[in-house]
């Protein structure tokens, strides 16, 4: 009686072969190479988490750059310098004195002697005379006070009427700004005292 032998068949014999599997055995000499999806995978989502850095770098970057682009350029203080000075200038001048009050006094002074030269009283003569030229001195010199004044009082205020966001003025233009209204104000309590005859009232025939 003859035996049929009995033939097991294991799971990788029962299981088909896929032509990947079939052409890499092939491929190996009859070895099979599984192949590595996720190294590949990984190689993947690295290069792409570092585009995506790259990329949100570069629109930080840009971001920065618009920013100070937008930002307005700080302004130059050669303007309110200038008037800073030209204030503190007109301040000084009005206490010294200036060529023109000297040029208005002598001319009022020439006025009030021809006006009192044929019949004019004492009294007549030291008003036309003196009186006159004193006042016209103290008149112009009243002029530039008010000029200093209106000056600095125009550069310590101009921040206030600027465009926003322009950069402060520097603390010197300030300080000469302010010397210069000062000395406006000085400037003028001196005017309107020798106007007034405050400080020396004029002559008196009178004994």
């Amino acid at each position: 009686m003859n035996a049929t032998p009995a033939t097991t068949k294991t799971d990788a014999e029962t299981e088909p072969t896929t032509d990947a599997e079939t052409e890499a055995t092939s491929a190996t000499g009859g070895e099979t190479v599984e192949a590595a999806p996720e190294a590949g995978r990984a190689t993947d989502v690295s290069d792409t988490q570092d585009s995506e850095k790259a990329a949100l770098e570069d629109g930080l970057d840009d971001e920065g750059d618009a920013d100070e682009l937008d930002e307005p350029a700080p302004r130059p203080a050669f303007g309110t310098g200038a008037a800073a000075v030209v204030a503190s200038a007109l301040g000084a001048v009005s206490l010294s004195g200036t060529w023109m009050g000297k040029t208005l006094s002598e001319r009022a002074t020439l006025v009030g002697q021809i006006k009192t030269s044929q019949n004019g009283t004492a009294a007549q003569q030291i008003q036309e005379i003196y009186g006159n030229s004193w006042h016209t001195t103290a008149l112009v010199n009243g002029v530039f006070a008010l000029l200093a004044l209106v000056v600095g009082a125009f550069v310590l205020a101009r921040p206030a009427f600027g465009t926003p966001g322009r950069a402060e003025q520097p603390v010197w233009v300030k300080a000469v700004a302010l010397a210069g209204a000062v000395l406006g104000v000085i400037g003028l309590l001196i005017s309107a005292g020798m106007y007034l005859d405050l400080f020396a009232a004029l002559p008196s025939t009178k004994g």
